[in-house]
């Protein structure tokens, strides 16, 4: 048993299905004689096509975005037609009869020893090109995760960290649970299983050595447990907790067309945060109210090249079309920390969640940033739909009137050039303290505003959230968090302007409880929590709730505030225990 941090909650047993990098090691049969030949003009076809597609790639940056944004792919045409890259290639496929992607992966494990080495911070942060050449050449030989699974039962996946690419790949795979050496609660990976109620864990420190394809792994979400090739007792203990977990999701999905009430009958909004189509869907099958948080920088980590103005409205349009009631709010660029993309700069930052990202990114390429306003503004002129704008990391005023001054001059010159532009209102996420602290006066050029937990915790604690050393610290019930959330959502009631709270925080039973208690009515969650929240809701009364509230805040510390939720929810909610991670 290794223990990690539970960042979906659930119990899975199934067959592990590990991916020891950026794609997946190939375990085939050596070549033989007569096929090296073909094998050889497979890769080189492969070069072809991705050097076609770096080409178009950097004109197309180059227009949107600008000349040295679009350097980079120019780098990178220049790596594939390296000599050196090429030899390498063709040794590994001739000399060791190896086929194109497992010299592929040879490849970038010589060029990442190679790198570790040196200690010239310019040429480490090259690897990263070279990196992404290499998985661009991998998608053309073969379709990322193109490795035959096991037959039967739902998958283990076991991995360092996926990449969004990954994400994308995995969505045929019937997948039972996630394991992730790195990460927390807020990566990639936890986001993913949440969406699409798979149990997992991260931050196994070493389960990549622990684990092969094919060993029977356990995964408790809740717990944040991971058990290797159980005893038979411990499996049978297991699959009966997963059999319990699966009844409970097909009750509570019954709940579908029930309104979102409190116990005593007083409405609440139950919201649906998501990545894209796929979410969208899901979140009109389970009865959302809309869609409280539309994370875009999934349809840019996950796109072939750079979504031009066309590609964007229409993927609003159609997740707009898919979307609970079609109401969607739609959050811009939320880039930089562990998420970013080539044309818009990649340099190696100290503290890079701290540093060039989000809304500071999106200055420093303001058409690049218009584009996306653009499409959004004329998503919002859809007919009987309702569209939001969401900022991300506004930290100031100033930040915030600059802002409204840019998209008033998108919508000018949009009315001008005869299109039509929908009313959107727009409002800022609080997820760094000082715009907690000083919401009254962003309040005055907002029209709503949403609460991104995610981030407010850790910059308030201090503690990089996807960094299990510190996990402990990454903690919404701590009371610090608690008296920050209090007064921003008093402040939003006293102005009368709409307030969210689209952060993972909503969709724990013992979180939610105590948003209830300040007087929080409206959340937004991942689509496969919203049913068990919703039943949650509907046995607490907004008095109780309160009282809840009133008690933890007199508590001092974050485990005490836990413990005292766990037991009152456990009397109030017994059912709902699998639902809560530890």
């Amino acid at each position: 048993m290794r223990k990690g941090i539970g960042v979906s909650p659930g119990v899975a047993v199934g067959p592990a299905y590990c991916i020891h990098e950026i794609f997946v090691r190939p375990q085939t049969r050596p070549l033989e004689p007569g096929e090296v030949a073909g094998e050889l003009r497979r890769f080189e076809k492969a070069v072809k096509k991705s050097l076609a597609a770096l080409r178009a790639l950097a004109q197309k940056v180059a227009s949107q975005v600008g000349q040295e944004q679009a350097a980079v792919f120019r780098a990178h045409q220049a790596i594939l037609r390296d000599p050196a890259f090429t030899a390498k290639m063709r040794q590994g496929i001739e000399a060791t009869r190896q086929p194109a992607e497992a010299a592929l992966h040879d490849v970038l494990a010589e060029y990442t020893a190679i790198f570790d080495r040196t200690q010239d911070e310019y040429l480490k942060e090259r690897l990263a090109d070279v990196r992404d050449v290499i998985l661009r050449l991998s998608e053309y030989l073969s379709p990322m995760l193109s490795a035959d699974p096991p037959a039967g039962e739902g998958l283990i996946l076991v991995a360092q960290e996926l990449l969004p690419s990954q994400v994308v790949a995995l969505g045929e795979k019937h997948l039972a649970g996630i394991v992730t050496q790195s990460g927390g609660a807020t990566s990639h990976a936890a986001i993913l299983a949440r969406s699409r109620g798979i149990p997992a864990v991260s931050g196994v420190r070493d389960i990549l050595r622990h684990v092969t394809n094919d060993d029977t792994v356990v995964v408790d979400g809740s717990s944040g447990h991971v058990v290797v090739n159980p005893d038979p007792e411990t499996e049978s203990a297991y699959r009966k907790l997963q059999r319990e977990y699966f009844q409970l999701q097909d009750v509570l999905a019954e709940n579908r067309d029930v309104p979102a009430r409190l116990a005593d009958g007083e409405e609440i909004e139950l919201l649906a945060n998501i990545n894209g189509l796929a979410d969208a869907q899901a979140a009109t099958a389970v009865g959302a109210a809309g869609v409280g948080l539309f994370r875009t920088e999934y349809l840019f980590l996950t796109h072939p090249n750079l979504p031009d103005e066309e590609e964007q409205l229409a993927a609003y349009r159609e997740i707009l079309a898919a979307s609970p009631r079609r109401r969607i709010t739609i959050r811009t660029l939320d880039l930089g920390g562990d998420k970013t993309i080539p044309y818009l700069g990649r340099e190696r930052e100290a503290n890079p969640f701290m540093g060039w990202r989000s809304i500071r990114l999106s200055f420093e390429h303001p058409e690049f940033f218009l584009t996306q306003v653009r499409a959004i503004l004329q998503a919002g002129a859809a007919e009987n739909a309702e569209v939001r704008m969401l900022f991300p990391m506004i930290t100031t005023l100033e930040e915030m009137r600059r802002v409204r001054s840019m998209v008033d001059r998108a919508r000018k010159r949009l009315r001008a050039e005869g299109k039509a532009v929908g009313r959107v209102p727009l409002g800022l996420m609080v997820e760094v303290p000082a715009a907690a602290i000083c919401i009254d006066a962003l309040l005055t050029v907002v029209d709503f505003i949403s609460i991104g937990s995610n981030d407010l915790v850790q910059y308030l604690m201090a503690a990089d959230r996807d960094n299990p050393k510190v996990g402990h610290l990454c903690q919404p019930l701590s009371p610090a968090v608690l008296r920050v959330l209090r007064r921003v959502i008093e402040s939003c009631r006293k102005a009368g302007k709409p307030v969210t709270l689209c952060g993972e925080m909503a969709g724990l039973p013992r979180a939610f409880a105590l948003l209830m208690g300040m007087g929080l009515r409206s959340v937004s969650m991942s689509p496969a929590l919203l049913p068990g929240i919703k039943e949650l809701a509907a046995q607490l009364t907004a008095e109780q709730a309160r009282k809840m509230f009133r008690r933890a805040m007199k508590l001092k510390t974050t485990g005490q505030v836990m413990k005292y939720l766990r037991e009152e929810l456990d009397q109030l909610a017994p059912n709902l225990k699998l639902l809560d991670s530890a």
